[in-house]
């Protein structure tokens, strides 16, 4: 089992190298936006409103073929070709049957979701996701073939590529434009979001060449009858991801329902501007998933797969644990991620937060009925949070604001987490060391409660008292758990 867990740990890296170095280089343009598109102007509302459907329909339009490539990658009797090139076939025809309705019917869509007089947000995103879905196929062949060095390179060259782009437009062409307009005809200062969706289409296409050797999968053929046994397995798959994507989107799809206007767009934009820092959490469970997922299937025949996932959500916790604590310890420095007119979200950061690690524990409680091919119990667990969500949002957002959005994630998504765990446990047990892990968020409780409770002002001597705290957390945690005698390169320093 170590062997294993060494792998996933290395792989866990590599695509956390990716994963976070390359959202943390994408974060940098979130104080760019929230500068240039002040909170009081709704754009930034707009963003993440446009975004939020984005995610949804990519749920939609990969519907489960992610999670069904890897296990049927690796049922014995299947041939791993036959199955990616059959995977990547149907989303693909997915994917282009549904741009082409989107573009022929922009105006009414743009019309339906109150961007009737800019069409081109909604044509220029519904391309983009698109092209996610299939390119979402390949990168998920890519992990399946252990092929972390690839993924990194083209999961970094979209963000450099990004960043590149969003660096000129937002601050060098209005420099450019200030003192030669005649070299800039094309450009528009009034038309900041707009162009953040061109960005991101000119990037989503470019990056597609990097896949090239990945497309010739659709050489390998398509088998009806394995497509047919593949979506009995992904539609609850598929039921489980929108559910699932509805607790992190829901909130931000309907706020502008519930709460219309330009007092909307602009506590939206404040909600999403500060939930971008608590993503800082959603970046290192993604790196996880990215690396685990895959892992879990190639060794669903281990007998000691039940040991290792244990062992697995125990460090698992610690870590998640340890990441909050940092980033509401330092909050002084993660707010400048946001232009000053938005901090006044910056109280959402630990509840959403929170809600990410629960998050996180569901999705390691779920391969419990992935391998065991009922799928609908994930569909059932996740209806139940989404329609707590839904329920809180609908209640609360008129009184309390972007607030109750918050709440409302922390709440569905325990409540998923609870749901699997005690299904879980009577259908498939794992011994997991619930007394140890109860051990950690004790101590997280008490140093975090002593942080919340200390009565200092001066932002130093906060973070320094912070940071004590911090390494008491982590001294509990080297004490217990890892030895530094065992660590390779420092155990020469500890024999």
């Amino acid at each position: 089992m170590a062997k294993e867990l060494k792998t996933l740990v290395k792989d866990t890296a590599l695509y956390g190298l990716s994963s976070i170095v390359g959202r943390f280089l994408n974060y940098l343009l979130v104080p760019l936006y929230t500068i240039k598109i002040t909170a009081e102007s709704g754009g930034y509302g707009v963003v993440t409103n446009v975004y939020a459907y984005t995610a949804l329909l990519m749920v939609m339009l990969t519907f489960g073929m992610e999670t069904t490539l890897f296990r049927f990658s690796t049922k014995e009797g299947e041939d791993a070709h036959k199955v990616y090139g059959t995977v990547l076939r149907l989303v693909t025809g997915v994917a282009m049957v549904f741009a082409i309705l989107c573009l022929v019917f922009n105006a009414p869509i743009s019309a339906l979701m109150g961007y009737a007089d800019h069409p081109e947000y909604i044509a220029c995103m519904t391309t983009v996701v698109a092209i996610d879905a299939v390119q979402s196929i390949m990168f998920a062949h890519l992990r399946q073939q252990h092929r972390p060095l690839k993924f990194m390179a083209l999961k970094l060259g979209y963000i450099i590529m990004s960043i590149a782009l969003n660096l000129f437009i937002f601050l060098v062409a209005p420099l450019i434009h200030a003192s030669h307009p005649e070299w800039m005809g094309w450009y528009d200062p009034d038309y900041s979001v707009g162009y953040i969706f061109v960005i991101n289409l000119i990037c989503t296409s470019s990056i597609t060449l990097g896949f090239i050797p990945e497309l010739k999968g659709l050489a390998y053929g398509f088998d009806r009858q394995l497509a047919s046994r593949m979506l009995r397995y992904a539609m609850p798959i598929l039921i489980l991801g929108i559910a699932g994507i509805l607790n992190q989107v829901a909130d931000k799809i309907t706020y502008l329902f519930i709460m219309p206007g330009t007092e909307g767009e602009v506590q939206l934009g404040i909600y999403g501007a500060c939930s971008k820092i608590a993503m800082i959490m959603a970046m290192l469970l993604q790196a996880f998933r990215y690396a685990y997922e895959p892992f879990v299937f190639n060794q669903s025949r281990n007998k000691e797969n039940n040991v290792m996932y244990a062992t697995t959500m125990k460090y698992f916790v610690i870590f998640t644990l340890l990441a909050f604590l940092v980033v509401v310890f330092y909050m002084d420095l993660f707010k400048l991620l946001v232009g000053r007119t938005y901090w006044e979200g910056l109280r959402v950061v630990p509840i959403v937060m929170m809600a990410e690690i629960f998050m996180g524990i569901y999705f390691n409680l779920s391969f419990w009925y992935k391998l065991n091919d009922e799928t609908y119990w994930g569909a059932i667990f996740s209806f139940v949070g989404c329609a707590l969500l839904f329920v809180i949002n609908i209640l609360f957002v008129p009184k309390y604001g972007y607030m109750a959005c918050a709440w409302a994630s922390f709440t569905g998504y325990f409540t998923a987490m609870l749901l699997s765990y005690i299904v879980g446990q009577k259908r498939n047990a794992i011994n997991y060391d619930i007394k140890d892990i109860f051990k950690y968020v004790a101590l997280f409780g008490a140093v975090y409660g002593i942080s919340l409770v200390l009565p200092i002002e001066n932002t130093v001597l906060k973070m320094a008292c912070n940071t004590i705290l911090l390494i008491v957390f982590v001294a509990y945690f080297i004490k217990k758990d890892l030895p530094l005698n065992s660590i390779p390169v420092i155990k020469r320093f500890f024999k």
